[in-house]
């Protein structure tokens, strides 16, 4: 017999945990007849809810649905981690032979776990992943920093992300092993599942908004989000930092001798405060942001290396 694990990260959700609970109950199912019949694969089932440190009826909600069901697990957080220490939390703790990893608001639909399941079963796939094709009914904005974002480390980076890439994915025991074995504090984990490899399907989907509740990511969030994943998989900052104060030295070398011919030949005279203000404004402010690329780079260093776990544990089951 083998296990068929879920892991739902959760944060302030207590408008969608029965839905979603009831949603992968029924998948669960379907996926359990299609083994049998297909593959005379005999499968048990795990729901693994990590709860973030929510502060409303979350965890009681979860508690809950435990007591009346077996295979449903949890793990309650002292306070909030964030959504990155639960998903650790989740891989750690599931002990299935497939892994699937889903968030709690419906955005990821259930349903497809059983074609994700046929995808690793059937075709050799190692991880069936999912993307969104569209971002209908996201912000603008948000829609266009994300499409930047995808851009802007791709070309920075050696890992490579999908564009649309969700954490929705189910996986096979060897590459939630591998994933476990990148145990650093400061985590961005669309990186980390590209970074470690192995055969993945991709299926698009199009974008589903939330059954009830609202997000909890906002702008801001998303774009500390970012910059994580940046200085996590790139040192391309730093070099850039590097090649800034290069070029701008060689143009401060140029102006000095610009200013000597002026001077020896044209006998032109060196006036001009306020252009030299706006250049001195300029360069320092260069130079601030050299120094606070550097300074990025050296805190993640000094988280890395006090060795805080990633999550504390208050409850579980």
């Amino acid at each position: 017999m083998k296990k068929f694990s879920v892991i739902i990260p959760c944060y302030n959700e207590q408008e969608v945990i029965k839905i979603v609970f009831e949603s992968v109950y029924k998948v669960f199912s379907q996926i359990k007849t299609y083994a049998e019949e297909d593959f005379q694969e005999i499968l048990d089932f795990e729901l693994l809810f990590i709860d973030d440190g929510s502060k409303d009826q979350t965890l009681k909600i979860i508690q809950e649905i435990a007591d009346h069901n077996s295979w449903v697990r949890y793990i309650s957080f002292s306070r909030n981690f964030g959504k990155e220490a639960a998903i650790f939390a989740g891989l750690q703790n599931a002990t299935g032979d497939y892994v699937a990893l889903m968030d709690a608001d419906m955005q990821d639909p259930p349903k497809m776990l059983l074609d994700m399941y046929k995808a690793i079963k059937f075709e050799g796939y190692d991880i069936a992943a999912t993307k969104r094709q569209t971002r209908k009914g996201e912000p603008p904005i948000r829609s266009f920093f994300a499409k930047l974002f995808y851009k802007i480390i791709n070309k920075m980076s050696k890992t490579q992300i999908v564009d649309g890439a969700r954490d929705f994915r189910l996986m096979t025991r060897q590459v939630v092993d591998a994933i476990l074995e990148v145990c650093e504090y400061n985590r961005f984990s669309k990186g980390i599942f590209s970074w470690v490899g192995f055969n993945t399907k991709w299926f698009a989907y199009d974008n589903v908004e939330r059954v009830a509740g609202k997000t909890k990511w906002s702008f801001w969030g998303l774009l500390k989000y970012s910059l994580e994943g940046v200085v996590g998989f790139s040192t391309v900052p730093l070099q850039i930092a590097s090649y800034a104060g290069i070029l701008f030295c060689l143009i401060s070398l140029l102006m000095i001798l610009v200013i000597i011919v002026k001077t020896l030949i044209w006998h032109d005279p060196t006036s001009g405060w306020p252009s030299l203000v706006c250049i001195i404004f300029f360069i320092s402010g260069v130079q601030l942001f050299c120094i606070g690329v550097l300074g990025e780079y050296l805190s993640k260093t000094y988280l890395e290396t006090k060795k805080r776990p990633i999550y504390i544990v208050k409850d579980k089951k």
